[in-house]
């Protein structure tokens, strides 16, 4: 009989809810609907100013690993490069930075929001500012189109509630740091990418005077330097087939009239005189340490440690999948002489300065002008 009032009871309690047709009340299904929404997750969304600190956290990363070269005068020579081909870009407005890592690694990237990196062994291997200017093009390409950013989302890589906001939000931003420090340095631009930043950068540079072929002749140069390697490095990485993409950019020259001449050898010889390191010499920092000279010798570890980092040795390395800051992990690198290294990325491994800090240079915008009138450019 009690048995019986108990299940009666239930029935009629569940009666209630549900109404009429058996549908549960509007307030009840507001709330389930409101829940629901809270679990959901969307792609990685971002306002221009959100994007602007996930470049300014990225690009403290890369400082953090290759160390940034304390020259003012090319720090300035670089920016006025560049802030001349981000003038003619589709987002001339950004607080565009541009930062000279201090490594004879050939290599640049490109962050997020404006921030443009390039290496000092990039600097040696250029010939002439038109070369320079079209690698700086396509580096702010990759920016303009936020390549990285794309990439983040369609992977997935970072997701992100229904309601969240990257701002205010300190461990949604790190892991869309972490993702974006992953794409840019360790795993780079996918073959469409790049292939967009070689066309629109191209184009930018001839608008802004700069002889079209500036590029071709950089990736020419960075051609012979790979050609006795059997794994691809840095910049020379990004495309399987490098004649392919040279013959890409020569057909673009070509259908879109890009005629423009001034290569400003001179004033380029004046500012920059580094000279480049050969790759086979290149020394490389084993496991992607940050901050490390090329002469500096490891810790003598014990042998408990050595035994106890033997299973981590088989797994490979990349720089995205360690981390970068901290004063520990300068103790445990090894710098090695890279002729003797196998499938590692030379350019990307190479071993990076001490300072950390940006160079601050103030560049107004009638400092260009006068740059670009100094060059002959437009």
């Amino acid at each position: 009989m009690m048995r019986s009032l108990i299940i009666v009871s239930i029935v009629t309690v569940l009666g209630a809810a549900e109404g009429e047709g058996g549908q549960l009340p509007g307030s009840i299904t507001k709330g389930m609907t409101i829940a629901k929404k809270a679990n959901e997750v969307r792609e990685l969304q971002m306002t221009d100013a959100e994007e602007q600190e996930l470049g300014k956290l990225v690009s403290q990363k890369i400082r953090e690993r290759y160390g940034v070269v304390q020259d003012a005068n090319v720090t300035r020579y670089v920016s006025l490069v560049g802030l001349a081909m981000a003038q003619g870009s589709t987002r001339p407005n950004l607080p565009w930075t541009f930062i000279v890592l201090d490594t004879d690694g050939v290599n640049a990237f490109a962050a997020p929001g404006g921030f443009v990196h390039i290496t000092r062994g990039a600097l040696a291997l250029i010939q002439d500012e038109a070369q320079l200017a079209g690698v700086l093009a396509h580096e702010i390409i990759h920016v303009t189109e936020k390549h990285t950013i794309r990439a983040i989302q369609k992977s997935q890589a970072v997701q992100m509630g229904a309601a969240e906001t990257l701002s205010g939000n300190s461990a949604l931003m790190q892991r869309a740091v972490t993702a974006t420090y992953d794409n840019i340095v360790d795993r780079g631009f996918g073959r469409a990418d790049e292939n967009e930043a070689d066309e629109k950068g191209g184009a930018i540079a001839n608008k802004t005077g700069y002889a079209a072929n500036g590029l071709i002749g950089f990736l020419t140069t960075l051609k012979a330097r790979n050609k006795t390697e059997t794994e691809k490095n840095g910049l020379f990485a990004s495309h399987p087939d490098m004649d392919d993409r040279l013959n890409r950019i020569k057909k673009q020259i070509a259908a879109q009239k890009l005629t423009a001449t001034a290569t400003v050898q001179a004033r380029y010889a004046k500012n920059i005189t580094y000279k480049p390191v050969a790759l086979t010499t290149l020394a490389t920092v084993e496991g992607g340490s940050a901050g490390l000279v090329g002469g500096e010798k490891p810790a003598e570890k014990k042998p408990e440690e050595k035994k106890a980092e033997e299973p981590k040795s088989k797994r490979g390395f990349g720089l995205g999948r360690l981390p970068l800051t901290g004063g520990g992990e300068s103790k445990q690198a090894q710098v090695t002489a890279s002729g003797g290294a196998r499938g590692v990325d030379k350019e990307k491994l190479a071993p990076g300065g001490p300072n950390k800090q940006p160079v601050v240079v103030k560049i107004a915008a009638a400092d260009v002008a006068a740059f670009k009138k100094e060059g002959g450019l437009s």
